[in-house]
């Protein structure tokens, strides 16, 4: 959980910063910088942005699905493995309260073996098992929080992705266009395209 937190926790920023870099030299019409911005990035927005890159040239509507794709394919990288927390917060509480149940079975046993013993005996073999239950509710709560918190961190991280694709894009499209440059924020003339793929 630790290293999940980890890796999601500076996503959004690097995001941000990667696509502002892309975005002005693509402004000057710098495709090598934004190129090498690129590939020297080890974020997953720079994955999504070489893949843009590459098929820079193609139709429009071409150009954003593969964008769309690559974006798909790295969110569903991102979840690899979250699963396996939500499963263990679904889990521990009947983990625990298995637990429970074999304590109070081996309490009333004993009693029963041994003959004698009143509330006091039972009490004691109800206390010790409930313990169980109380370790499974405790993983349960971090174990669900966190990944309540880990699926809501990857909406974000893969809203940010939509969104510096769309910069990305606007900033294609001027870089063959004559109209003025995108600002930072990406904004630029919608023009033309080449040919589409091969269906």
């Amino acid at each position: 959980m630790i290293e999940r937190w980890l890796r999601y926790r500076g996503i959004e920023k690097q995001t941000r910063e990667l696509t502002r870099g892309v975005v002005e030299a693509l402004g000057k019409r710098d495709l090598s910088t934004a190129n090498a911005l690129c590939q020297t990035s080890k974020t997953p927005i720079a994955q999504i942005f070489r893949e843009g890159l590459a098929w820079k040239n193609i139709a429009l509507e071409d150009l954003e699905r593969i964008l769309a794709t690559s974006r798909q394919e790295t969110v569903s990288e991102l979840r690899r493995g979250v699963w396996v927390i939500g499963t263990i917060g679904s889990l521990a509480p009947f983990i625990g309260l298995f637990g429970t149940v074999v304590g109070i079975m081996k309490a009333f046993h004993q009693i029963a073996v041994e003959g004698s013993g009143g509330f006091e005996v039972v009490a004691a073999g109800i206390s010790e098992a409930l313990i169980a239950t109380a370790v499974g509710l405790g993983v349960a709560i971090i174990a669900l929080a966190f990944y309540n918190y880990l699926n809501v961190k990857i909406g974000l991280i893969g809203n940010g992705f939509a969104r510096a694709c769309e910069r990305l894009v606007q900033a294609l499209l001027y870089v063959e266009s004559s109209g003025p440059a995108p600002d930072v924020r990406g904004n630029a003339p919608e023009v033309g395209r080449g040919h589409p793929l091969p269906a």
